[in-house]
């Protein structure tokens, strides 16, 4: 992590006004059109799940990850993923995935969906949504609608909307 003393520990809602701001940093205001956006706008975040980075005081990233239904199957939402512009390539968003990924897979959470880029997220073991099988709300590139497996087979038969959780 280029000689970062970065501290993870689980996301607090005191975090959440700084996480904002950085959101608005690292992507500005059109994300809020992104079906992703749409399913966690006014839920509140796992807070078991997710994660944030500091280095010292200074929150420079975070982990969100969302309770979502798949049809009819639990998931997980994970994202956005954020870091700082000024702390990117450094490893950190790779040490939250899978902090996060293995935190969920502790909790007995079987499936994390994302939307992102595949040839990234493929080196943490998610995999293109076959075409039609999740629907997202709101426009998205299929191509980009990925999920992990956190138990075999878990992907295996789930299929429709996706949704917030019940």
């Amino acid at each position: 992590m280029n000689h970062l003393s970065l501290d993870l520990s689980p996301l607090v809602a005191a975090d959440l006004p700084a996480i904002d701001k950085l959101d608005d940093r690292a992507f500005g205001p059109g994300r809020f059109a992104l079906s992703a956006y749409r399913l966690r706008e006014g839920v509140v975040p796992d807070f078991n799940l997710s994660c944030a980075a500091r280095v010292g005081t200074l929150l420079v990233a975070a982990c969100r990850m969302t309770p979502v239904r798949c049809g009819e199957t639990p998931a997980i939402l994970l994202g956005p993923l954020t870091v700082d512009p000024p702390f990117r390539s450094r490893g950190i968003a790779k040490a939250m995935i899978e902090r996060s990924l293995e935190t969920a897979r502790a909790a007995g959470h079987a499936l994390v969906i994302l939307v992102g880029d595949e040839p990234y997220y493929k080196r943490h073991g998610f995999k293109r949504a076959p075409g039609g099988r999740l629907v997202m709300p709101g426009p998205v590139d299929p191509s980009r609608v990925l999920y992990c497996e956190l138990t075999a087979g878990a992907f295996e038969g789930v299929r429709g909307a996706v949704a917030r959780a019940r």
